[in-house]
């Protein structure tokens, strides 16, 4: 996981292969050698594998799509093929995704690894997979022209057809042969965007039905000869290590067949998972806690308080802000604490592997492929290209399958190495609670200056907590500049326009396993900033829409999106008993603006009645999925708001399955209308961007509804109890 290396339209060249009598259409990277016809690797004949390769197209006329991203959800295997479908021009019908192999040929064009997250996945790709499917089509075009003897400009494509007009017409899988054969068009044309019939328009995901049926096979589900089931006993406290292993009574148990250490811990080995775990039930191990023994959440937070009061990396400075505050009419301060926060995917932690003399195989349902397959080399002494790695269907992500660690995955290679047979790894509800990678505690103080005629005059904010960044291949920009971008973001790029604004980072001691979670520093630096607005429009006596409109004139997308919202909520128009409150965001190129409506009874109980959001993602590829995704973030971001904490004591991490660590529950699920705002800018997420906005929106309506704020999460009801 080198530095990246930077692919530009410019050297984005198509080559083709033969696979099996059909087409194959690849792209090169700059400095790589045009892999010949027929070419294999790592043993694999050419017609089983398409190597360095987008699109195949087989002579029954079966197109299929090798996306290189991972699907989790999100829906990525739909909107790769549709945009390959659009310039193709093929029949939908014979559209099919299978997931690309690992390798640098797939690797995302802007971080110069194959991974999926931050939002990208659609937007990285979109030039990419159309240039894949226009080049294919000129080549069919000019098959046809050539069989026919005619001009290719008297050709057409339409619905997986090339067309004489004249009249003639032959299929794509009939020409799929002679195609592979023409050399490809070092340029071609793209299609008018007002031209497409597919990109923009509603479309059912392709891989539903899989899923519905069952036939879909995540990572849980792989199958093979001779395999084995793995259960991992690790340290009841992070960095702790194994003193003392008594394996007897684990050994003993029916179907263990060994019991093994390795890095993390102590692995028993069973032919299958409930003996496996029934082993390490039995498993007796003596553990010496390490340096976190004492770890304890309230004292941590304490520290944190303590830590944003020193001086800390500057991210932003405009102007003075401690004299803009000091010297305004009102100030506001306030202190906020976020937890902790698992990534509380349905599908636990696993992967398989099988290593073997000169060669490893992994299936793992992971969003970071290069970072895996690296992982695994070095553990089994090979080298990467001896690694195949089989991209499952993931049962979520949300980023903890994005792990430069490789933690998952490494334990599977160090297993399979030592009892020599395929080996499934799979984690328990409670070990993938307990196994850190979380969102990193945060907690902020926040001071905010309102003039005597209403403007906000200045802003200050210091963020406390551990990097995410720190020892990973992406720490390059931190050890540059002191500041962890990903723990700043949304509040160091403060959109209102305020004149003076300060904002520090202050680096929190390491220890407990941190990662991005979904929508990364935009989860709590959202509700910072959308809260302590709110505050600001209620010192300067102006309505909260109208205020942020004012301070975002700069900004006309936020201002378009937050107009909407409130017009499409009825804003200032709530029932008897419901009360309003509004947030607007912007986040991996997309804005999302939500008024959240709720009611909350006299014991402090909240009830969501509604949520209105609007996006403006840019361009958009599926609708469908664009409205799902909002719908998905509203429910991470209420789960967020009601429920997430993972928490401390003597080192233990307290949480351990849904009981204690709940997520949104069907019948807390409120009202969710999306609306969806194409403005021709650049094409945004829509993964992560829908999360930020909808706690703070949600703490705001509380406001209107208790007159109290809300400054640190998850929200305690007791703490709204009306007397």
């Amino acid at each position: 996981m080198g530095a990246p290396e930077k692919l530009t339209r410019r050297a984005f060249l198509m080559t083709t292969a033969m696979a099996g009598g059909g087409l194959v259409i690849g792209f090169r990277l700059p400095g790589r050698r045009a892999e010949a016809a027929g070419a294999t690797r790592a043993g694999r004949p050419a017609a089983t594998y398409a190597p360095n390769a987008f699109l195949r197209i087989a002579k029954d006329g079966s197109i299929t799509v090798l996306a290189k991203h991972s699907e989790m959800g999100q829906g990525v295997y739909t909107s790769l093929a549709m945009v390959i479908a659009e310039e193709l021009e093929a029949d939908w019908r014979r559209i099919r995704v299978e997931a690309a192999p690992a390798h640098l040929d797939y690797k995302h064009t802007q971080w110069g690894i194959q991974g999926t997250g931050g939002s990208t996945s659609s937007a990285e790709s979109f030039d990419q997979m159309r240039r894949a499917g226009a080049t294919a089509k000129a080549m069919l075009i000019a098959a046809a022209a050539k069989r026919w003897r005619v001009d290719p400009a008297t050709c057409r494509a339409e619905n997986g057809l090339v067309i004489h007009q004249g009249g003639k017409q032959l299929s794509y899988g009939q020409l799929a042969e002679q195609a592979a054969k023409i050399p490809p068009p070092a340029q071609v044309a793209l299609k008018d965007p007002k031209d497409f019939r597919l990109i923009g328009k509603p479309t059912k995901r392709l891989d539903t039905p899989e899923k519905v049926t069952g036939r879909g096979v995540f990572g849980i589900d792989v199958k093979l000869p001779g395999l084995l089931t793995a259960v991992v006993a690790r340290p009841p406290v992070f960095g702790g290590k194994v003193t003392q292993v008594n394996s007897g009574k684990a050994k003993a148990v029916r179907g263990v067949k060994a019991v093994v250490e390795i890095p993390s811990g102590v692995a028993v080995v069973a032919d299958t998972f409930w003996n496996a775990k029934l082993g390490r039930d039995a498993l007796e191990v003596t553990w010496d806690d390490g340096p976190l023994a004492g770890l304890d959440s309230a004292e941590q937070g304490r520290q944190y308080a303590e830590l944003a009061g020193r001086t800390g990396a500057v991210a932003r400075n405009d102007g003075d802000a401690k004299s803009a505050i000091a010297g305004a009419a009102q100030r506001i301060e306030a202190t906020y604490d976020f937890p902790y926060l698992a990534h509380a995917c349905m599908e636990p932690l696993n992967a398989t592997a099988h290593v073997r003399p000169g060669r490893v195989e992994v299936w793992a349902p992971t969003q970071m492929q290069t970072g895996d397959q690296g992982a695994a080399a070095q553990i089994a002494g090979v080298k990467p290209e001896q690694v195949t790695l089989h991209t499952t269907l993931l049962g979520g992500g949300f980023g903890r399958r994005a792990n430069p660690a490789a933690d998952f995955v490494s334990e599977a290679v160090h297993v399979s190495k030592a009892v020599g047979s395929p080996v499934k790894v799979v984690w328990t509800r409670e070990d993938d609670m307990r196994g850190g990678y979380y969102r990193p505690r945060t907690t902020v103080t926040a001071a905010a200056g309102v003039s005597a005629d209403g403007r906000l005059v200045g802003w200050e904010t210091h963020i406390a907590n551990q990097s995410i960044l720190a020892g990973t291949p992406f720490g390059e920009a931190m050890a540059k500049t002191g500041v962890d971008f990903t723990q700043v973001e949304g509040l160091a790029d403060l959109a209102y326009d305020v004149p003076n604004v300060r904002v520090e980072w202050h680096r929190a001691p390491a220890g407990v396993p941190v990662l991005w979670w979904r929508s990364v520093g935009h989860s709590f630096s959202a509700f910072v900033k959308e809260t302590l607005v709110d505050e600001c429009a209620v010192a300067a006596g102006k309505d909260p829409v109208a205020f942020r409109l004012e301070l975002l004139a700069k900004h006309p997308r936020q201002q378009a999106a937050l107009r909407l919202a409130a017009e499409k909520a009825g804003w200032g128009k709530a029932g008897q008993g419901h009360f309003q409150g509004v947030a607007v965001h912007e986040s991996f190129r997309s804005i999302v603006a939500q008024v959240a409506e709720v009611s909350v009874k006299q014991d402090g109980t909240v009830t969501v009645h509604k949520v209105t959001c609007v996006i403006d993602p840019g361009m958009v590829i599926n609708p469908d999925t664009v409205r799902a995704q909002m719908d998905s973030g509203v429910v991470y971001g209420l789960s967020m708001a009601f429920h997430g904490a993972i928490t401390f004591k003597r080192g233990r991490v307290e949480q351990g399955n849904f009981d204690d660590y709940p997520v949104l529950r069907m019948d807390e699920m409120p009202e969710v209308e999306v609306h969806i705002i194409e403005s021709g800018a650049e094409m945004g997420g829509v993964g992560e961007p829908g999360v930020p906005p909808t706690a703070p929106a949600v703490a705001n309506a509380i406001f209107r509804a208790t007159g109290k704020r809300i400054r640190r999460l998850p929200i305690r009801t007791e703490e709204l109890k009306r007397a």
